[in-house]
């Protein structure tokens, strides 16, 4: 991989690597963080540091960067070739900007950091010293865990970089295992609430349909579900809302209006999510052309007064 080359002060690269690996520091061992580190030391960089303040990033580090040392983060920035900033969202400007206001960052090197809120601009304070910004986030979710591993290469990242370095931040990604998808500074929080929006809302909606499950006696609530929902993302994926079947694609007004019902004596957040929900699917599947005019009114009324349907 060709990078921009910068003189190294000594002692701080440590051995002497191959030409075009890396001398990476980790900042933040959380579940991203030490993952990352270990997939760019499979391939053949050397982690010169990782940083890690709780028990269990210490641990994290301690199983999937073995013999890396722990070293506070100015250390690491000065050690590094590439910095890895895998800290939470609401962290990352005051931490970028921290270092920049002791002169921590130096010119020719590489800063990339994890997020998917942020593009390169967040970085700006570490490239008016000279750093080069990289934008490399995972869309995976992940447990911190060596399994994470075996899944980036079924993982695609979302990168962005100034034009002259996308290269090395697209190698970055394909050295991982992953694959890398440009995503462009302006486009990068909604790139971040699409993929909020599917992962971490698929995980309330099964936890509630899970809680429902349990809440009639169902001992394995996960059996029954797990096949259902990975079939019904499968089909999403493969043939987008052509794949939705279920009372609301069919126009069953009746059914609709009872589970409504049904679920008004449930807990609030759940009746709420569900109303809402097939309300948004009704309207979609009047768009695209699944229901009528009158059948998308029907079950948006049925959902917006439950139990009348049942007594009148």
């Amino acid at each position: 991989m060709n990078v921009p080359e910068r003189p190294v002060r000594p002692g701080a690269g440590g051995p002497r690597r191959k030409p075009g690996r890396l001398g990476v520091g980790v900042i933040g061992a959380g579940r991203v963080g030490a993952v990352l580190g270990a997939a760019l030391r499979a391939a053949e960089h050397a982690v010169v540091g990782v940083s890690a303040v709780s028990e269990a990033s210490r641990e994290r580090a301690e199983n999937l960067l073995p013999g890396v040392p722990l070293l506070g983060i100015e250390q690491i920035v000065e050690r590094a070739e590439l910095v890895l900033l895998a800290v939470p969202d609401d962290a990352l400007p005051d931490l970028v900007s921290g270092l920049a206001a002791v002169g921590a960052w130096q010119p020719g090197q590489l800063v990339a950091h994890t997020s998917g809120r942020y593009g390169t601009a967040v970085l700006d304070p570490a490239r008016r010293l000279g750093a080069i910004p990289l934008a490399l986030h995972p869309a995976m979710t992940f447990t911190g865990m060596s399994l994470d591993l075996t899944r980036l290469p079924d993982c695609t990242f979302g990168v962005t970089a100034p034009t002259a370095v996308l290269p090395v931040a697209q190698a970055l990604v394909v050295e991982m295992g992953a694959e890398p998808v440009v995503i462009e500074e302006e486009d990068r929080v909604l790139y971040h609430a699409a993929l909020a929006h599917a992962s971490n809302h698929l995980v309330t909606l099964a936890a509630q349909s899970t809680q429902l499950l349990g809440s009639i006696g169902v001992e394995r609530p996960d059996r029954m579900l797990g096949p259902l929902m990975r079939a019904s993302l499968e089909n999403a994926l493969a043939a987008g809302e052509g794949a939705l079947t279920g009372p609301v694609a069919r126009g069953d007004t009746g059914t609709v209006a009872a589970h409504a019902a049904a679920l008004a004596e449930s807990p609030e957040d759940i009746s709420r999510a569900y109303t809402r929900l097939a309300a948004v699917t009704a309207s979609r599947a009047l768009e695209r052309g699944l229901l009528s005019a009158e059948q998308e009114r029907a079950i948006t009324e049925a959902l917006a007064r439950p139990g009348k349907e049942e007594s009148e």
